[in-house]
């Protein structure tokens, strides 16, 4: 039988497994903050970015199904989160984007398949938007692109459950541990304010992105992402049955499957001739 935790509460008793020994792992300083990466295997470069208040071992499931597939595997603390330090500078999807492009430059990736998740997927968005030549698609997962796609907020048992252990990973991974309130704080800022795409400038992004959302989602919209699905020129629409805003820790077997879909989409990237993380 797949592994499922639905409610997460699995989670909440064991905490995730960790993950798998990086090739490469480290800092890289950029805009006023260190930003920790880790790389795993090799082959075509695919980035993971992980949501709001969590870290890159939310991606503890996808990563080793990824590698088994010949990808190389970048996952990344986005700043003020896991391992990453931030500055006094306010959160920004844009500023992320630069971090994520500072990481690839490190790493002489000049090209790579983009995974986002919640706050990650917007900073995938923006990193196509402002950087299209660096981007070969974008799995979008979850995530408005203006303040219409959000859904009234209720904290139901599974979103304290994640809440909860992203509040444990901050106190054990982070340099500053005891900064998790205002970690919070900044980060539902820059949620309730960005971003705030118009349909003109959503038309624009020439990237491939599939758009995706659990049937279940506690935060955003399903008619949210079909707008966005119908209004980005190169889409893929999916619906992952019967998960949330969590389906990569609920199911992980379903969500690497439709991650596995999208690279499928992108095997013109993913050839022979495709670039390949270093």
């Amino acid at each position: 039988m797949s592994f499922r935790d639905d409610d997460l509460t699995r989670l909440a008793v064991d905490g995730m497994p960790d993950l798998p020994a990086a090739d490469k792992a480290g800092f890289v300083d950029t805009n006023g903050a260190r930003i920790w990466y880790a790389q795993f295997g090799s082959g075509p470069a695919v980035i993971l970015l992980h949501g709001g208040l969590g870290n890159a071992g939310n991606w503890v499931y996808q990563v080793p199904a990824l590698m088994a597939d010949g990808f190389g595997v970048i996952a990344i603390d986005s700043r003020g989160h896991g391992r990453s330090t931030r500055d006094p500078q306010p959160f920004s999807y844009r500023l992320m984007a630069s971090d994520v492009r500072a990481v690839m430059d490190s790493l002489a990736v000049a090209k790579a398949a983009i995974v986002g998740w919640s706050d990650g997927a917007d900073t995938g968005l923006v990193l196509a938007e402002t950087s299209p030549e660096r981007v070969a698609g974008l799995f979008f997962f979850a995530c408005n692109v203006d303040a219409t796609g959000t859904k009234p907020f209720e904290f139901t048992p599974i979103v304290e459950r994640m809440f909860n252990r992203h509040k444990q990973d901050h106190a054990r991974l982070s340099a500053t541990p005891d900064a998790f309130e205002s970690l919070s704080e900044a980060v539902g800022l820059m949620q309730r304010t960005q971003p705030e795409y118009s349909a003109a400038e959503l038309a624009r992004i020439d990237v491939p992105v599939s758009v995706v959302i659990g049937e279940r989602d506690e935060f955003i919209a399903r008619e949210h992402m079909e707008y966005l699905a119908a209004t980005l020129p190169r889409t893929k629409f999916v619906i992952l049955d019967e998960v949330s805003h969590f389906a990569p820790l609920q199911r992980p077997e379903l969500f690497t499957g439709a991650v596995r879909g999208f690279l499928r989409d992108l095997a013109h990237w993913a050839g022979s001739d495709g670039p390949a993380a270093k």
